[in-house]
């Protein structure tokens, strides 16, 4: 049997940093959604785990223990031969790598009739791996492990836009110069939801921008593009994303980026709205 899985990109709409605790780890508070771009993981069982890596975004990827899809299969204490086609970038700020071991953690499962592992026990593969496991319109508190699920995220035309550089996430939280911030300003207000993210912060914007400046370049051409409604980077960076008003100016937008700076990575996507993964066996 072969069970393909799809391991979409997260983006943070918002991404308020409410505290640190004295274990160093970061407290927040952020609404997230998934996207209908993301990377496929293919896996059969064999007697040793191996994992392949193909894709666009694939140079660089480990195929070893550091990669965490095969962390997850490590947990779940089962072997598969392990296929991932990489088209999200890494380090990106968009959970790739969570996302990634979130869906393999689900295909394993599948494939070998187990149930998944403790909440603990998946958080120990990384903050952002629980939420992964999650779809729709997420909030997501605490360290990661604070999970409430909103329902369908609202109809958007998304564009995502990475510059090609990473941004080390414990760089950018050492330069954030306040630990506490406000938490986001509930209650969400559903009829006019744009504006309520306008008003939300990522806290984590400015010191990727001064680690990576370039990134201020992203965020300024998607706002200078026509139907922009709200543009803002995604986690720690150096991803950016922007609201589009309708399609047309979605594939304008992308278009338009693809042209100025072929050596982005742009694409366009909408929030993913279905079950938590799809799923083929054979």
């Amino acid at each position: 049997m072969t069970v393909e899985v799809f391991a979409p990109a997260k983006i943070n709409l918002t991404l308020h940093v409410t505290g640190q605790r004295s274990d160093g780890y970061h407290l927040l508070d952020s609404l997230v959604v998934f996207a209908d771009a993301g990377d496929r993981i293919t896996m059969t069982k064999v007697a040793e785990t191996r994992l392949e890596v193909s894709g666009p975004c694939a140079a660089g990827v480990p195929t070893d223990a550091r990669n965490l899809v095969v962390k997850a299969a490590q947990l779940l204490g089962v072997a598969a031969h392990i296929h991932l086609q990489k088209n999200l970038p890494a380090a990106a700020g968009i959970g790739g790598g969570s996302s990634d071991a979130a869906a393999t953690l689900s295909g394993l499962c599948q494939l070998y009739g187990v149930p998944l592992p403790t909440p603990d026990a998946v958080l120990s593969l990384g903050a952002d791996v629980p939420l992964c496991l999650k779809r729709g319109l997420v909030r997501m508190e605490g360290i990661g492990e604070q999970l409430s699920t909103l329902g369908p995220p609202p109809d958007m035309h998304l564009v995502m836009v990475n510059p090609r550089v990473e941004v080390p996430t414990p760089t950018v939280f050492k330069a954030l110069s306040c630990k506490e911030n406000p938490a986001m300003n509930w209650p969400m207000n559903p009829t006019d939801w744009v504006s309520w993210v306008a008003r939300q912060r990522n806290d984590l914007e400015a010191p990727a921008v001064s680690a990576e400046p370039v990134i201020a370049d992203v965020l300024d051409m998607l706002r200078a593009q026509p139907g922009c409604q709200l543009a803002r980077m995604s986690g720690s960076g150096a991803t950016c994303f922007a609201i589009m008003e309708n399609a047309q100016a979605q594939q304008n937008a992308v278009a338009h980026i693809k042209t100025a700076h072929p050596e982005w990575w742009a694409v366009a996507c909408k929030a993913l709205t279905g079950n938590q993964f799809s799923r083929e066996t054979t």
